[in-house]
């Protein structure tokens, strides 16, 4: 069944059309004029537009030109008398794909719109597997990696848990704090899962105005809003058949909740600025660092949509948690950057190991794979050693020691100052459980400023500081 737009001012022809394309199972609107035709389009996108070219008004070929500046993949038939097949070509030109001429009989009706509907469903393909694989590509360059790389007991009894999860298709929420691997658990959740042959795609949620996140997850028609200049599919729809990531979901406001709560429990979602309804068969994986619980108790967060994502939880462990697994990760980020970076390391030396042990990686998984990635820079031989590490850990103290180190040797002081900042704040943003505002207001200073600290001393990467107004 397909939905299929008649323009026709000839009451009879109009009708006429309109009841043989029903009776073939179709739905059909039938619009009076041109002007009618073209905001019926505007409410809502059709499968197939069949406009008579001779109309008062708005007439055939403005029709055609106006529906495929509203959407190029629209597909158009004109209907023509007999000597009118001149112009019937110059609506070709600008964009309609075939021409019927009067009179006509239903079987000839029927055959000609079959042909179009074939080609309207091949565009339609086409334009959601181009969207799919711009969004995976997206996706794919801030993907971590493929493995939860550790072997400790917190670590095994996640991975176990994490198997149970993907061979069901229940809801799954993700929690812990920034830099542990939440989207790595999303991941391999979607690659464990009968879904794996289906598209993974992922919405960070805290990135985005709150406008903009109703258009990334739901899709928009052209016109919907300033600056949407084409239709665009939403997330979701491109997770149809998959596995759609929402990344820090206790970011999203209350308008999206309510959205998102209907999503959930209907299958199926309206582009803004639309009115048709589509179905969609997505497994929704959702995660935050925030204390969801704290969140539905201020009346931030839906309570009812907290049970909804609330179905499968997973907490994961903090670095510091699992210490015996740093060696192994550190060997798996050199593995994984080396041959970009600096193709001559080959590994990292026991002292190196030490040190990176010592630490308490407030950062997370996150903060690891950064200081790897810079000590890798400036290595010059083939293991990493300890004094290729940035100064913070080559100095760092145990992780069970509560105090700041005392500076020694004749460093200058600004490095001795510099050294005190970082620990300062790295036992903030630790205090802080990784939530930056809150690190902000611990240190006293602006989370502006903050998020400059962190990138500095590489707590977090470049991408992740937020556009300045």
């Amino acid at each position: 069944m397909a939905r299929i737009l008649v323009i026709d001012d000839h009451d009879t022809l109009r009708e006429g059309m309109a009841v043989t394309l029903t009776r073939s199972g179709h739905t059909v609107t039938a619009a009076r004029s041109g002007t009618d035709g073209v905001a019926a389009y505007k409410k809502t996108p059709f499968d197939l537009v069949v406009t008579d070219l001779k109309m008062d008004g708005l007439d055939g070929l403005a029709v055609t030109r106006t529906i495929k500046s509203l959407d190029p993949a629209a597909v158009v038939m004109v209907v023509t008398a007999f000597g009118t097949i001149e112009t019937a070509v110059q609506a070709m030109q600008q964009g309609a794909y075939d021409f019927i001429t009067k009179p006509f009989t239903p079987d000839v009706l029927r055959a000609k719109v079959e042909k179009g509907l074939e080609l309207s469903s091949t565009r339609r393909q086409v334009e959601r597997l181009s969207a799919r694989t711009e969004a995976l590509e997206s996706d794919a360059a801030s993907a971590h990696g493929n493995l939860l790389v550790g072997d400790s007991e917190p670590m095994q009894r996640l991975v176990g848990m994490v198997r149970k999860a993907a061979a069901t298709d229940a809801t799954v929420f993700v929690r812990g704090e920034s830099g542990t691997g939440k989207e790595l658990v999303a991941r391999m959740l979607h690659q464990l899962s009968p879904r794996k042959d289906g598209p993974f795609i992922v919405v960070h949620c805290a990135a985005l105005a709150e406008t903009l996140l109703e258009s990334e997850l739901f899709g928009h028609e052209r016109g919907a809003f300033t600056g949407a200049v084409k239709r665009k599919l939403g997330r979701f729809e491109l997770a149809d058949g998959g596995t759609l990531f929402l990344d820090e979901i206790g970011e999203i406001p209350h308008s999206v909740q309510t959205k998102l709560l209907r999503v959930l429990q209907e299958k199926e979602i309206q582009r803004v600025g639309g009115e048709e309804t589509l179905k969609v068969d997505v497994r929704v994986v959702s995660a935050t660092h925030r204390d969801l619980q704290a969140e539905v108790k201020a009346g931030r967060f839906r309570e009812d949509l907290y049970y909804r994502l609330h179905i499968v939880p997973l907490q994961l462990p903090p670095l510091r948690e699992r210490p015996e697994d740093v060696a192994a990760l550190a060997r798996y980020f050199v593995a994984k950057h080396a041959p970009r970076v600096n193709k001559r390391v080959k590994g990292l030396e026991d002292s190196a190991l030490r040190a990176l042990a010592r630490y308490a990686w407030p950062g997370n998984v996150r903060e690891l794979e950064n200081v790897i990635e810079q000590s890798l820079v400036f290595a010059e031989g083939e293991t990493l050693s300890e004094t290729d590490l940035p100064q913070h850990l080559a100095s760092a103290t145990s992780r069970t020691d509560a105090g700041l180190p005392v500076p020694m040797g004749d460093r200058p002081l600004p490095d001795i100052l510099e050294d005190l900042e970082r620990q300062l704040i790295a036992r903030a943003y630790e205090k802080a459980g990784g939530v930056k505002t809150e690190t902000a207001r611990l240190l006293g200073i602006k989370t502006s400023a903050l998020y400059y600290k962190l990138e500095k001393y590489g707590f977090i990467s470049k991408g992740e500081r937020p556009e300045e107004s």
